[in-house]
């Protein structure tokens, strides 16, 4: 799961004047490695110019599409989506790595549930995998969505969206909310905020009548909105968000030790990936465990570095470590010892992360 395959592009294809969906062709031996569920993402690997760069996207086609599809926008000054969207073509390779992510919850043919996904601009390309496969796969279960967008131009997967509509009329509500562009009806109007969530709570959803709610899009959004449905009812396990790991700012470690003498103390760190275990010694309180395990010369995997993507997600078996942010981890599963560990820094002498249990 840690290792990085050569597929080829099979598709590109422009969704909006800046984004782009990627279709890739997935040999016979990798088809296995690359099942995925709804909500998924793919951390992708190329070189621009002698810089590695990696990002991770999310794959916007449904599980029984069998075909793999992310889609990818381009941000101010994004090395990665630019380059996407500038000079990526059918034919080119990129290292990708399989599947990985929790931005979902079962599913099952005999469920009759209602469900509700906001998402703004690119958010939408999770929630549409994990639309397309619910309606799919619970014949009986129902999905509103509230989209948010500048303009009715910058809508990604426009097309999808209304066909998807035509197919579920009775079992597919989309609302459109611009932020640019006027609408008819004024509560359609602006951003999607904890204040406008409000108002849809009380004009045009019963949060009663849903099961699960899915949030996909900026930080300031996501706590809005998930703060919005709390207030109204719905249990934060219900809940399941998604931020972009574009929208977050760096954080800059802030030294835990007290003194000098232990922040220079030394930690062994032992890392478990892939059935092989490597270890090295870092300073506790100095750097992450996964910048000082690649300056050890380890093949760890990761992507964001910010604490959003999850693809660092490893549990810790043995000793202790802090965590400095943590945008992608739930309660439950930093309750059973799993952490991120481009945030983590080693608070024991010991400790040993296992990436294989992540899965």
């Amino acid at each position: 799961m840690s290792k990085f395959h050569s597929l080829s592009v099979a598709k590109v294809h422009n969704e909006t004047r800046d984004c782009v969906a990627v279709t890739f062709a997935v040999p016979p031996e990798l088809q296995d490695s690359f099942r995925y569920q709804q909500g998924q993402h793919l951390t992708l690997r190329t070189k621009i110019g002698d810089e590695d760069v990696r990002r991770s996207y999310s794959i916007c086609s449904a599980v029984q599409d069998g075909a793999l599809r992310v889609a990818i926008k381009r941000t101010p000054g994004g090395a990665f989506s630019t380059w996407a969207n500038e000079a990526l073509q059918a034919g080119a390779v990129l290292e990708v790595m399989p599947p990985m992510g929790h931005f979902n919850v079962p599913l099952d043919a005999g469920n009759e549930k209602n469900y509700l996904a906001f998402a703004a601009g690119s958010g939408i390309t999770p929630i549409l995998s994990i639309v397309k496969t619910t309606l799919l796969m619970e014949p009986k279960s129902r999905f509103t969505l509230f989209y948010g967008n500048r303009a009715s131009s910058s809508v990604i997967f426009k097309n999808e969206l209304m066909e998807l509509k035509d197919t579920y009329l009775q079992r597919l509500n989309i609302v459109y909310v611009m932020s640019r562009e006027q609408q008819d009806i004024d509560l359609f109007n602006g951003r999607i905020t904890k204040e406008k969530t409000q108002q849809f709570l009380q004009h045009w959803i019963d949060i009663a009548d849903y099961d699960t709610a899915f949030i996909c899009g900026p930080e300031d959004m996501m706590h809005g909105v998930s703060d919005a449905l709390q207030e109204a009812g719905m249990p934060k396990s219900a809940i399941k968000v998604e931020l972009f790991a574009a929208s977050i700012s760096k954080t800059q470690h802030k030294p835990r030790a007290l003194d000098a003498q232990a922040a220079h103390q030394l930690t062994e760190v032992t890392v478990i990936q892939d059935g092989n275990a490597a270890t090295f010694t870092m300073e506790k309180d100095k750097e992450s465990i996964l910048d000082a395990g690649l300056r050890a010369g380890l093949e760890m995997r990761y992507s964001c570095k910010g604490g959003v993507c999850s693809t660092c997600r490893c549990k810790v078996v043995d000793g202790k470590v802090d965590m400095d942010v943590n945008y992608a981890l739930e309660d439950y599963e930093i309750a059973r010892g799993f952490v991120l560990s481009c945030q983590s820094f080693p608070a024991t002498d010991k400790v040993v992360i296992d990436f294989d249990q992540a899965e």
